[in-house]
């Protein structure tokens, strides 16, 4: 298991939020790159140096501090889109190889190099500017279905990543609260949002909306 890529966004424009720019258009870059905790939500700040989100209501902050998705994902879609993916593409921080992202539990964690050490929070939600960026009409519900979301991931030990460094789990929480399975929950299949409420590391969004589920 390893990083094959190490991926910062750029600065794009954003029609579909009406939004100024959106950090969706992330590249792989060379060398070390800073991890840290960004901190609460709404400044735009990321776990990656040079990296940084532009709706600020969505995104960022530390239990969102970065986004991980598996190679082999990316390979599936690029059969099912009939176009090349470059690492990246999806917004991903981190574009992994022999990771089992999906497959990961909530409250998971993973070193990464020698020092830095994330843990799993949340899966993605798709957006408008993920289907625009795309440009794939239906694309939202189409990537719903597939519930391939990938993993957004706090930092729990700061240090320098780089494409590459191997990754390990170093612990795995006594749940069967995945990643796939929150995502379902949180999207098409709500009746299992009652099952998330033993992920403790879940996001409070996902927490708030399972015990509503459960007093509803």
């Amino acid at each position: 298991m390893k990083l094959l890529s190490v991926n910062i966004g750029r600065p794009h424009p954003n029609p579909w939020k009406g939004l100024s720019s959106t950090g969706i258009d992330k590249r792989p870059v060379d060398g070390p790159v800073a991890v840290t905790a960004p901190g609460p939500k709404g400044t735009g700040a990321v776990g990656l140096a040079g990296d940084r989100v532009y709706d600020l209501k969505h995104h960022g902050g530390s239990d969102q501090a970065v986004y991980a998705y598996a190679r082999e994902d990316l390979d599936g879609w690029e059969a099912e889109l009939g176009r090349s993916l470059a690492n990246g593409v999806f917004g991903e921080n981190l574009t992994t190889l022999g990771l089992d992202v999906n497959g990961a539990l909530i409250g998971e964690r993973w070193r990464i190099g020698p020092d830095v050490v994330l843990e799993v929070s949340c899966s993605r939600i798709p957006c408008a500017t993920f289907q625009g960026w795309l440009e794939r009409d239906g694309w939202i519900k189409r990537f719903m279905q597939a519930a391939r979301p990938g993993a957004y991931l706090r930092v729990i030990e700061p240090g320098d990543i780089r494409a590459a460094d191997p990754v390990e789990i170093v612990h795995r929480p006594d749940h069967d609260v995945t990643v796939e399975l929150a995502f379902r929950a949180m999207t098409l299949q709500p009746e299992l949002l009652p099952r998330l409420l033993v992920a403790d590391a879940l996001i409070e969004e996902g927490k708030e909306l399972a015990r509503r589920r459960t007093t509803a």
